[in-house]
This record gives C-alpha cells, structure tokens and sequence, in this order.
C-alpha cells in the first residue's frame, strides 16, 4: 500500500493516503481477478432472513479469496449489529478490517460496540474520526486508492464519503454507504479501476437511472428512495437487500 504516516493519535498508527500516488494507482485495463466474492448484509432496514433485526442504517460483511476480510460500515446501533453478526454466525474476531463509508450515526453507530469485542482490525475512514476505543491502525483515504491487493477505495468524495471497490472474476463490484457523492461520480471514480459490473448499497435519492444500464446486478438498499422503480426498470439485474441477504458473485 501507498501510506504516508501522519500522526500518531493515542498512540495507534495512523496513515494518509498519499495524494501523489492517484496517476501510480489508476489503472483502467487491469482484468478482472478472478476470484469469488461473498456479500453478507448485517444490517439493513429491512429484513431479507427471518429471525434478523432491521434498522435504519447498514453494514455488510464483505469476503473475497486472497483478500481480508472486510466488515463495511456498521449501522446505526451496536446491539442491532453484534445480534445480527451473531444469527449469521459471523465472528467479529474473523474480520481483519472495518471500512467506514462516512461517518453518519446510521453507518458508524455500532463501530465503538464490534471494537470492544475486536480491535486488532484496521480502520479505513474517508476524513479523520477517533474511535474511542484504540484500534491496531487508522488509514485516511483522502484519495483513489487500492488499499490491498485488487481492492479500492474511492477516495474521499463529495460530502464526506467513500466507496469500497472489489475486483472479481465478474469485474468490479462497488459497494456504496448512501451515495451522497452521486451514483454517477461514485461509477466513474470506480470505472478508473476497470470495468464496473455491481453496485451494492444505499443510492439515496438516485434517479439517473440510465447511469446503471450497463451493469450486470444492482442491490439497493437501505435509504434508496426509488427501490421499486430501479426493478421496474431493471427487473433482470435487480435484487432485494435486506438483513441476511447474501449475494455471490
């Protein structure tokens, strides 16, 4: 990885993406990987499994061969997390990194809660937040950036968040908190990376619609305003969310 050491906070290692590296690090014609990638939603605002909470907020547990695995964002409330992690029998010492797509109390509100329990991870954030519980490291993802082998970061975008980026065998699949930034800038940012197949995640208010055309699946879920209409359109690339839901890809 391209880090820069910052500053150290309550002695934990913390990091910048180095800004110099975006043109090292774009790189339009990589391949795909060719591995598998498992989406495990936590929490979601609705329920796909019996048995599971809703809230409102969300989370996933994002897993891939050769890759660690990844808890991304963690909803709104810790109890809600850890209850449902705990149903899907997931265990929070099997997660090696916490990826924060912004730091709203729907994305961020069971952080404190999973690292009381695990803080041997690294904390990938799009601006600068401190946990109150210490953690292994922290990495600021100011810029595009691959933050391990054939996984990326957006970059810190517009209002404050980023996207996560996994490479597959299906090409890439991007994973978006709300899409405050916009699906569009969020698709082309990614699009840097190779060739863009699945959007997972929260759309917000979205209503591009033609922006997603030329993907291969699209799950929204959480605060997307128009679910309906996104399977109205798309009816053989769209697929329910919820707490529970697995998607393999």
């Amino acid at each position: 990885m391209f880090l820069l050491k910052l500053f150290p906070v309550r002695g934990e290692k913390y990091y910048n993406i180095h800004r110099t590296q975006r043109a090292i690090l774009y790189t339009p014609d990589r391949e795909p990987a060719g591995e598998r990638m498992k989406i495990t939603i936590i929490s979601d605002n609705t329920v796909y499994t019996k048995g599971l909470k809703s809230e409102w907020g969300f989370s996933a547990l994002v897993e891939r061969e050769n890759m660690p695995t990844i808890l991304f964002d963690t909803g709104a409330d810790g109890s809600v997390l850890l209850y449902n992690m705990k149903k899907l029998h997931i265990r929070p010492g099997n997660i090696s990194a916490v990826f924060i797509s912004h730091t709203h109390w729907d994305h961020i509100g069971g952080l404190e809660s999973f690292l009381n329990i695990n803080n041997d991870v690294t904390l990938y954030l799009p601006e600068v937040y401190a946990p109150k519980t210490g953690i292994k490291e922290t990495v600021i993802c100011a810029e595009p950036a691959e933050i391990y082998t054939d996984v990326f970061s957006t970059g810190l975008l517009e209002n404050g968040e980023q996207s996560l980026i996994v490479n597959t065998d299906k090409g890439l699949v991007v994973i978006a908190g709300c899409s405050h930034p916009g699906v569009r800038n969020i698709l082309n940012v990614s699009a840097k990376f190779g060739k863009v197949s699945a959007l997972i995640g929260g759309l917000h208010g979205f209503d591009e619609f033609e922006v997603i055309k030329d993907l291969d699946l699209v799950c929204p879920t959480h605060c997307t305003q128009h679910k309906q209409r996104i399977r109205q359109i798309y009816p053989e690339i769209s697929i329910e969310g919820g707490a529970g839901k697995v998607i393999e890809i």
